[in-house]
């Protein structure tokens, strides 16, 4: 089979496209053929050699696959060959594996994708799971009405978007140019900021009537990030996911101080879910119906061939995807 291997950390140039015996399913296994590949931050991660947790080298990269079961182990009794199947490499040892053409995987690890759900919409899941456990786990029962969403026209960013309308949120999105605002405002915001444009406080407070947001999401971080608390409701929450423009720099406590309001701070990774796989796995379930009844539509700017791999990590870490991108193999 041809796949996506790195044998050594660094730039995309390390992704190289390799010919890799295909995989034998064990009994408790199945075989998936790939359909279409999630293209996502942490296999950028693993590239660099930054990731927290780095598979062993040699590896293949890739942290969600659509795709068919086209073999079964023996042992394997609720799954069959043909089936639509989403698999999540959240549910492995590893974080990786879905660069490839085929992979061999455990039953558990797989969940069957409703009948007429598009399977590159599907192969983009990873990011919906992200914010869907910002918003209904990370938030431990918190009663909130309004969101600002950073970096919203990315991946994870217009996931939220979509979830936080569904649940009938209102919904400030913050980009980095006027046409990821309008982009934004595509996907279901209330209102989109261009963060570059002089006036964001005042824009942010005309667009919740002066009464700030109660619920601040942000996966960049750096410099800016104790500012965020200037906008935040009374006993507001700030959730930093994601550390895009590095760690923030600067002492938080002050700038939640001087808000005034109160304000609560959660750090939140996915890896709070590894002894949690039951709700890990719930929300996968969950994503899959409001993906088959239309609830979520996510947004693919590019099919991409998995051959240029290299191609689409580089475009992803340029800050110009809007949306998703996905690998065909």
């Amino acid at each position: 089979m041809k796949a996506i291997q790195i044998t050594r950390t660094g730039g995309p140039e390390v992704l190289a496209y390799v010919e890799l015996p295909t995989p034998v399913p064990g009994p408790n296994d199945v075989l998936v053929k790939a359909h279409a590949i999630g293209v996502n931050m942490p296999e950028v991660l693993v590239r660099r050699g930054t990731y927290a947790w780095m598979p062993p080298l040699p590896a293949i990269p890739g942290i969600e696959m659509s795709g068919v079961v086209v073999a079964t182990g023996a042992d394997v009794r609720a799954l069959r060959v043909g089936q639509p199947v989403y698999v999540s490499a959240r549910e492995l040892v590893h974080r990786g594996g879905c660069y490839a053409e085929y992979i061999a995987v455990a039953e558990r690890a797989v969940a069957v994708i409703p009948a007429g759900v598009d399977l590159d919409a599907a192969a983009t899941l990873a990011a919906y799971q992200v914010a869907y456990h910002l918003l209904h786990s990370a938030t431990r029962g918190f009663r909130y009405e309004s969101v600002l969403i950073q970096a919203a026209a990315g991946g994870i960013g217009s996931a939220l978007v979509q979830l936080a309308r569904a649940a009938g949120k209102g919904v400030i999105a913050l980009a980095g140019s006027k046409e990821k605002a309008e982009f934004a405002l595509g996907q279901g915001a209330s209102a989109a900021i261009n963060y570059r444009e002089a006036g964001l406080k005042e824009r942010i407070a005309a667009a919740t009537g002066g009464h700030g947001i109660d619920l601040i999401l942000d996966s960049v971080g750096g410099p800016g990030f104790a500012g965020l608390f200037a906008h935040v409701a009374p006993l507001g929450l700030v959730i930093l996911y994601g550390s895009l423009g590095g760690w923030p720099d600067a002492d938080v406590v002050p700038a939640m101080r001087k808000s005034g309001k109160s304000p609560a701070l959660r750090l939140f990774s996915m890896h709070t879910f590894d002894d949690d796989p039951e709700s890990r796995c719930g929300a996968t379930v969950e994503l899959l119906r409001l993906l088959g009844n239309g609830t979520i539509s996510p947004p693919i700017q590019e099919r991409v061939p998995l051959a240029e791999a290299a191609r689409a990590q580089a475009l992803l870490e340029s800050g110009r995807v809007l949306g998703k991108l996905v690998l065909k193999p």
